[in-house]
């Protein structure tokens, strides 16, 4: 296997990225994103092209396909069974690798990440701050556990794996053009469109 920087990513690439594949795929994950990314892209203008940054098999993506249908779709994944799967959805440029190491030239009207800056090793996100500003030309929108400050807790018996805290209100305090949109909360308990106790954040960048 490829030598990345981080455990994080080496974690993601391998056999748990792959299981979590398996885990994470049904009916009812695709609607309750529908559900959530019309919410979010009914505060938006003038989307016509989006990239995710860790889009895994792209669940999000054809929820925002069904949303936008015109619009260009491009994926960042470090897993390559994932990438398999991305490449199902058909009219989407994918990118096989590490958020950390991809180095992307367009710029996009929507930058996307969902369940990832979690995952993500803190002394890096800085650095995919700086990707998810750049390449956006006007929105950053961000679906994450929220903590007020900084903490680590266990994932699925895993230690250094998971951490909360604040993503978005460092990003708003790292670019000073960048303005906070919407937010919202979905509850687990949803009784028509749960998802896991997620926070969404829809930020702008000035002109």
């Amino acid at each position: 296997m490829k030598t990345y920087k981080t455990e994080q990513e080496t974690f993601w690439a391998g056999e748990f990225g792959t299981n979590y594949i398996n885990r994470n795929q049904s009916e009812e994950l695709i609607a309750s994103n529908l559900a959530l990314f019309s919410q979010i892209i009914s505060r938006t203008n003038n989307i016509n092209s989006i990239i995710e940054f860790g889009a895994n098999i792209g669940l999000n993506l054809r929820a925002l396909k069904n949303l936008l249908p015109n619009a260009s779709l491009s994926a960042i994944e470090i897993n390559h069974d994932a990438i398999l799967e991305l490449e199902k959805i058909g009219n989407i440029t994918c990118y096989h690798n590490s958020i950390l190491e991809t180095n992307i030239q367009n710029l996009y009207d929507l930058t996307l990440i969902k369940g990832v800056l979690i995952h993500i090793n803190p002394d890096e996100l800085s650095q995919v701050y700086e990707k998810l500003y750049t390449l956006s030309k006007k929105y950053i929108c961000l679906v994450e556990y929220y903590n007020p400050t900084p903490i680590e807790i266990p994932y699925r018996g895993h230690s250094n794996k998971l951490f909360k805290r604040d993503f978005a209100g460092e990003l708003l305090d790292k670019y000073p053009d960048l303005k906070l949109v919407d937010y919202g909360f979905i509850y687990h308990r949803d009784i028509h469109f749960p998802q896991d106790d997620c926070t969404w954040f829809l930020l702008e960048k000035g002109n």
